[in-house]
């Protein structure tokens, strides 16, 4: 039957269109039948390849056969080889078909992955506009060697057509994410070409030539000698900033793009970008234009006014994106960032919530490298945003606030009095407000005893013995007083002790303000000790000043540091005095050490995300190819963790947290090598390649079950590398386990997407691009493509991770007693034996499942669910004995080896073959621990 159709086709070719178009479609019906035999199909093949060296064949046809071949080669890779040695030998065709027909012939080629050299070239210089453009546009789905597709991009550059030369450029900015090109010459050649394109008549063009200036130029100042680094840093930048003033909004957004990538910039160019005004220093300073074939000689002086004009502009886009770039280039220098403060408060006032929203942002990574100076004349604009209209707006000057340091009583009275008109403006606003007034009382501690001191009167009850704390004002100078004594200042006024006691009525809101520095049982231990020091008289309020920690005795018969209140001595005997006065004292040592800690807690959470911010720029390297400098640099950021171990107290969680993270950028970056065309690069064979995504999943899923108090920010961080995981896979046709791949990606995305709603968060646009492309397969059934998965791992760049609060480890001890080698377990052969184990448990609750693996040597594993009413609902540490019975006894002694294992509630629930088993994926919380038995006969 099926050769009979497939001859009638044949036949029906060579006749009328209609009986053509009829044939066709009989003849896609037998290529999708996954039950049409091989014959039947190398019959079809030699129809469709006949009929294409037919010259009277019309277009439509010809587009129909070619389809139906790239579905052939598609769905039978067999017979790929076959079809591209038969497009390849009617090569010189193309140039006579239509763009259709030639990108169908394209693609039919390119399913098997394999093009030489001669027939992209042929393909390439086709006459028709729309084959050059879609070659150039899918370029990175043909295995071309890149020195080639780099000649075949630069010298479409020149092509007449704009939309020809821009995507030539976007294939040279392309090319840098998989190759390294180590010849200057070459690079410098390259940049040459973009340098003149940026005075192209088209706007695409030029918009295309900024990033190739930029990206190439990175690429030119990473090969020439050191000595003259600074100085093409520089002419980088100029000739970058020569394109602010564009006449076309998007060539300008993507100038000032570029110019906050560049990296190390000097000074007085910097300086020059911020004063329309040509600087004296950079009057004579001239270097050679990247355009150095032409002997071409830019200013220092073509960098004038840059931001100025940046942030005059009229679209909000260009304004935002200056801001941006700001934000990267201010790091550089302190004087550069106070000249470029004048011109950014202007920004707080802008139109656009955006641009006011990023204008903060460069803030606050000024104050975050010490390089914000609040004057004078920044204070209006900069307090007006606490009372902006927008929530996010208002939020991001808190943020600020939170860090800031001020030297002066008038700014620090200005900043309290711009949080208390946020406060009376916007009550939602709450919480935020009080944990900023905790944070700023907690760092100026001198200036807010000195608030305090004068609002005093109003705290205090009025006349009727009325509090007023149901006034914001007054809880919110509550918050500032209980914030002085932990000041890091030396000589703090006091704070009189019935402030404490007042604060205590507040204790509800207090402390969900301060959620992130204590709980509400520490806030009450610290408000109920300070407001049982007798010394926080208000004499010594109104002159002398006496920090907690330092706190001595007004008595002179008295070798304590603290004297007990009148109330005490009268009330108790003198020896239950002294025991008073013991744990006071002991009080006061735990809160004067509590103190200390948390400035030491604060210097370990602030260098702990630098290391992780240092770990974000190593991305870039892993996408360049550099994956042995990447992994250097992991390695010493995990030492450099390491260093903290022994100086933490409760850190254990977020440092387990960042090794464990280190891990896995490890095990992802030796995976992104098999990705990534580079050289000298370690291969694995598919076995291994296994191997390492198995265990970079396995990581990943301890990552996620095995601590607890992650924020939304962290678990989403968490989720986009298992996506990253998922597309690895998905990438490698031999490893990928398609179906069950799909389900672990989709299962993610909707993760990923219920945690965006419930933060009302928007994705990354790597996120983004992943949802697309999973409902674009869910709805056309696409086959399988690597290359689709390859460009959507080529969108994904790595964020900041940074930590938000506290981790609790989830993990466990395991041990058997008196058990060795020398002293095994005895057991007899086909009968069950008895294990008693010793169990620690840390921070598992009784909603955790958990299981005890047992594998013998040859594999066969056994598994015995630990009842979650033996754990009890312990949130600590929970220790107990546990029996548990092994089965499938040998006829000889043997190990056993045990661990573990809790079941990931987020996986899909799977069946297990008859061992009754866990149902989901397990992220084992110890060690392996090795058990000896040995066999006695049953005599």
């Amino acid at each position: 039957m099926e050769e009979q159709i497939a001859q009638n086709c044949e036949q029906s070719l060579s006749v009328s269109k209609r009986h053509s178009l009829r044939a066709l479609s009989s003849i896609r019906s037998l290529i999708n039948n996954p039950n049409t035999s091989n014959s039947t199909l190398s019959s079809l093949l030699e129809t469709l390849t006949r009929s294409l060296q037919l010259t009277d064949s019309d277009s439509l046809t010809r587009h129909h056969e070619l389809t139906l071949l790239a579905g052939l080669s598609l769905r039978h890779p067999h017979f790929s080889p076959l079809i591209s040695n038969s497009l390849r030998s009617n090569s010189l065709l193309f140039s006579s078909y239509s763009p259709r027909l030639a990108a169908a012939a394209a693609l039919a080629v390119i399913s098997d992955h394999t093009v030489d050299d001669r027939f992209f070239v042929s393909l390439c210089f086709a006459s028709s506009v729309s084959v050059r453009l879609w070659l150039l546009r899918n370029a990175e789905r043909f295995n071309v060697r890149p020195h080639l597709l780099f000649t075949v991009c630069l010298g479409l550059t020149k092509d007449p057509y704009p939309y020809v030369r821009e995507a030539a450029l976007n294939g040279l900015v392309c090319l840098l994410k998989h190759v390294v090109f180590e010849d200057v010459d070459l690079i410098q050649g390259c940049c040459c070409r973009a340098v003149e394109l940026l005075r192209d008549h088209e706007d695409c063009v030029r918009c295309a030539a900024v990033r190739v200036v930029s990206e190439w130029g990175k690429m030119l100042i990473a090969c020439i000698d050191e000595k003259n680094r600074i100085d093409c840093l520089d002419v980088v930048f100029i000739q970058l900033c020569s394109m602010i003033r564009d006449m076309r909004m998007e060539v300008r957004v993507e100038a000032f793009n570029a110019l906050g990538k560049v990296g190390m910039i000097s000074e007085i160019v910097l300086l020059q970008t911020l004063s329309k005004k040509v600087l004296g220093a950079t009057k004579e300073k001239k270097f050679h234009s990247l355009g150095a074939a032409e002997c071409f000689e830019i200013s220092a002086s073509a960098a004038a006014g840059t931001f100025v004009h940046g942030f005059e502009d009229e679209f909000y886009e260009v304004r935002k994106s200056a801001c941006s770039s700001l934000g990267s280039l201010v790091i550089l220098s302190e004087k550069f960032a106070g000249e470029a403060l004048n011109l950014l408060v202007d920004m707080l006032n802008d139109d656009s919530v955006t641009v006011r929203l990023q204008a903060l942002e460069t803030m606050h990574i000024m104050v975050t490298c010490e390089h914000l100076n609040l004057e004078d004349k920044h204070m209006h604009m900069f307090l007006g945003t606490l009372v902006d209209n927008s929530e996010l707006v208002r939020c991001a000057a808190r943020k600020i606030l939170k860090l800031v340091k001020t030297p002066k009583l008038e700014f620090f009275r200005l900043f309290i009095d711009g949080l208390l008109e946020n406060l009376k403006i916007y009550p939602q606003d709450e919480a935020d407000v009080f944990s900023v007034l905790f944070f700023i009382g907690r760092s100026h501690g001198n200036f807010a005893a000195c608030i305090i001191k004068e609002v005093c009167q109003e705290i205090e009850p009025d006349s009727d013995d009325k509090l007023g704390f149901d006034n914001a004002r007054v809880a919110a100078f509550l918050v500032l007083a209980i914030s002085v004594p932990l000041s890091c200042e030396q000589n703090v006024r006091s704070i009189p002790p019935q402030i404490f006691s007042y604060a205590v009525t507040l204790l509800g809101r207090i402390s969900y303000a301060l959620s992130d520095v204590m709980n509400q049982h520490s806030l009450m231990a610290y408000l109920s000790l300070c407001s049982r020091l007798s010394n926080f008289s208000e004499a010594n309020f109104k002159g002398e000043d006496t920090p907690l920690h330092e706190a001595k005795s007004d008595d002179p018969n008295c070798t304590t540091e603290v004297s007990i209140g009148a109330d005490i001595h009268m009330q108790k005997s003198s020896d239950e005095a002294s025991k008073s006065r013991s744990w006071i004292h002991g009080k006061l040592k735990e809160t004067a050490t509590s103190r200390c800690q948390l400035e030491e807690e604060d210097e370990i959470w602030k260098a702990l995300n630098i290391v992780l911010a240092k770990v974000r720029n190593v991305w870039s390297l892993v996408q360049s190819g550099f994956s042995k400098e990447a992994l250097r640099i992991l390695r010493a950021c995990k030492e450099e963790v390491l260093t903290f171990k022994a100086e933490s107290r409760g850190f254990d969680g977020a440092l387990l947290f960042s090794l464990q993270y280190f891990k896995v950028l490890k095990l992802l970056t030796k995976g992104w090598e098999q990705f990534v065309p580079a050289k000298n690069i370690h291969h694995y064979e598919q076995g291994e390649l296994e191997f390492l995504l198995g265990k970079l999943d396995r990581s990943l899923r301890e990552l996620r079950c095995r601590f607890l108090g992650l924020s939304k920010e962290e678990e989403l961080h968490v989720l986009e590398l298992m996506l990253v995981s998922c597309l690895l896979r998905l990438s490698k046709f031999e490893i990928c386990f398609y179906y069950t791949t799909m389900r672990n990606l989709s299962s993610t995305i909707s993760h990923l997407e219920f945690l965006h709603q419930q933060g009302s968060t928007e994705p990354s646009n790597f996120v983004t691009a992943v949802k697309k492309s999973l409902f674009e397969i869910n709805i056309s059934h696409t086959s399988y493509r690597p290359s689709l998965f390859n460009q959507l791992l080529n969108s994904f760049s790595l964020s900041q991770l940074v930590f938000h609060g506290r981790l609790e480890h989830v993990h466990a001890e395991l041990g058997v007693p008196d058990n060795s080698s020398e002293n095994p377990v005895i057991f007899v052969s086909g009968l069950p034996v008895s294990i008693p184990f010793e169990i620690t448990l840390y921070n598992i609750s009784s909603v955790n499942r958990l299981w005890l693996r047992m594998t013998m040597s040859d594999e066969t594993t056994q598994f015995v669910f630990l009842d979650s009413n033996l754990l009890g609902g312990c949130k600590d540490a929970k220790k107990f004995t546990y029996v548990a019975p092994f089965y499938r006894t040998p006829k000889a002694s043997f190990t056993l080896r045990v661990c573990i294992g809790m079941e990931c509630l987020f996986e899909d629930i799977h069946s297990v073959k008859g061992n009754g088993g866990p149902k989901r994926a397990l992220a084992y919380l110890c060690n392996e621990k090795e058990v000896y038995f040995s066999r006695v006969s049953r005599g």
